[in-house]
């Protein structure tokens, strides 16, 4: 993905690749995203970024359908929390990817970057929460639980009163500072976080509930 992103910035904006580099970064933590800082600033055609970039990822040679993710979802008890995909990627990289995952069937849908709309909202920007709430039928923010693995959308979802998990990847250091109540180095982590969102655990965590009131 950076590749392409600073391909694209070194084509568009005829930059060497260490600019490229360089502005690509400022215009992500600027902004979240790159392409917000190329509309922004250079009026770059999204849907056109979206086809050389995202779109133009070689994703069948790198993701695989991941069993251990599947029975994970699977085993989400979908009677007290709604399974929702939140992506700052235009809904055909986002749909993509939980396909080649072997996913796509476990979410009740997908709030995402809509490039073809301008001007266009991301993480970590207040309306793309607000976005998020509305499309899924959240009654309050306080009903939203929320998995990332980019600090600054935790940092902001943890401030707006989501309950808000950090996915650190295994072999990311620890940030100076929380973004969120919970840091996790893997998904697995969430049954023993929400016991009670899960079938497999939900008993063991309403009897835990039951024993600490008596």
């Amino acid at each position: 993905m950076s590749v392409l992103i600073n391909r694209y910035f070194e084509t568009h904006l005829s930059l060497s690749a260490a600019d490229a580099d360089m502005l690509h970064m400022k215009y992500y933590k600027d902004y979240g995203l790159a392409i917000s800082g190329l509309v922004v600033h250079h009026k770059v055609d999204p849907l056109e970024y979206n086809r050389e970039v995202d779109d133009a990822l070689p994703l069948d040679g790198l993701i695989t359908p991941n069993p251990q993710l599947r029975e994970l979802l699977e085993d989400i008890d979908t009677s007290t929390v709604k399974p929702w995909l939140f992506t700052n990627a235009y809904i055909t990289h986002g749909q993509r990817v939980v396909k080649l995952l072997g996913i796509e069937d476990l979410f009740e849908g997908i709030t995402f970057c809509d490039y073809s709309k301008l001007p266009f909202i991301c993480k970590p920007h207040p309306q793309m929460y607000d976005k998020a709430e509305r499309e899924a039928g959240a009654r309050s923010s306080e009903n939203c639980y929320f998995v990332d693995d980019s600090h600054l959308n935790c940092v902001h979802a943890q401030a707006r009163g989501w309950t808000t998990a950090h996915l650190l990847e295994h072999d990311m250091p620890e940030p100076p500072e929380r973004a969120s109540k919970y840091q996790i180095r893997d998904l697995e982590s969430l049954r023993s976080i929400f016991p009670r969102f899960f079938k497999s655990t939900s008993a063991d965590s309403a009897d835990q509930t039951k024993s600490s009131q008596l």
